[in-house]
């Protein structure tokens, strides 16, 4: 796996996988409060025991104009059980510890803004997070919430799309922390019958200029999937629609915990 620079915990955890032979990351992504937070904890610990290698959470939020109809029915159905962010982060700080595998905090910016971005980062260090994603943050404030992110000890992850011009593209690798986040397609999450082929340029193009580790998301939902992007020197692979599926649209908590594990071992199996 490529090496990332010299910033915080979400590198150490990497290099820690580096030591362990981890070719290609495996990283899930849940949405925290669906069905409940209780279950989003079981959840945690169970992707944690099933070889996640980086658990991606997802605080919940009204209007998740990056997310699939999956994921925003998932958000939804959080919101109405009364998922905050301050319940996302108070179950957070019973779970980490926990954990042997890092937790990335995915958050738009409008909770982010209503808490106070010193007072959000701080509070997501707290939580035991060690990094984390705004999908919505405004290219021209990137540098001031890094800036807060560093000062919590957080990576910033950054993301880069197929539509991402070359230059802007190069200055978001070089600020992006953790890793880089190559967004595989044009247009929100959600499972696709195949990967786009314009990956494998992409990744090429983007390990040009970083040596920080590069992963992709969005449109993943089968072994098949992941082996492709593995083999085409993704250092990490992030499933999120597909997994969220499979437990906030379980007929019980107890059924989607056994539905996730049962998915989670094929997926990272396929990464074996």
């Amino acid at each position: 796996m490529s090496k990332l620079k010299d910033q915080g915990k979400v590198r150490e955890a990497q290099c820690i996988l580096d030591g362990m032979d981890v070719q290609t990351a495996f990283i899930p992504y849940l949405t925290a409060g669906d069905p409940d937070m209780e279950t989003t904890a079981e959840a945690l610990r169970l992707l944690d025991a099933c070889g996640a290698d980086v658990i991606e959470l997802g605080v919940p939020f009204s209007d998740p104009y990056a997310d699939g109809p999956v994921i925003q029915a998932s958000a939804a159905r959080a919101l109405s059980g009364g998922a905050t962010p301050e319940a996302v982060l108070s179950m957070l700080r019973e779970v980490t510890p926990e954990l042997s595998c890092p937790v990335v905090l995915l958050s738009y910016f409008g909770p982010i803004l209503r808490r106070g971005a010193a007072n959000f980062t701080a509070a997501a260090k707290h939580a035991g997070v060690q990094g984390l994603i705004v999908p919505d943050l405004p290219y021209v404030d990137t540098c001031t919430f890094r800036s807060e992110a560093i000062k919590s000890n957080l990576e910033l992850v950054l993301l880069t799309t197929p539509a991402t011009p070359g230059e802007r593209m190069k200055l978001i690798t070089e600020a992006s922390g953790g890793f880089v986040y190559i967004v595989s397609v044009n247009g929100v999450t959600g499972p696709r019958p195949k990967v786009n082929a314009r990956v494998e340029h992409l990744l090429q193009e983007v390990k040009q200029v970083t040596d920080k580790a590069v992963c992709v998301g969005f449109g993943i939902s089968t072994p098949d999937h992941v082996k492709q992007i593995a083999e085409w020197g993704a250092d990490g692979v992030i499933i999120g629609s597909a997994m969220v599926k499979q437990l906030g649209e379980a007929a019980s908590p107890k059924q989607g915990l056994k539905r996730l594990e049962e998915y989670a071992r094929s997926m990272k199996g396929a990464l074996l």
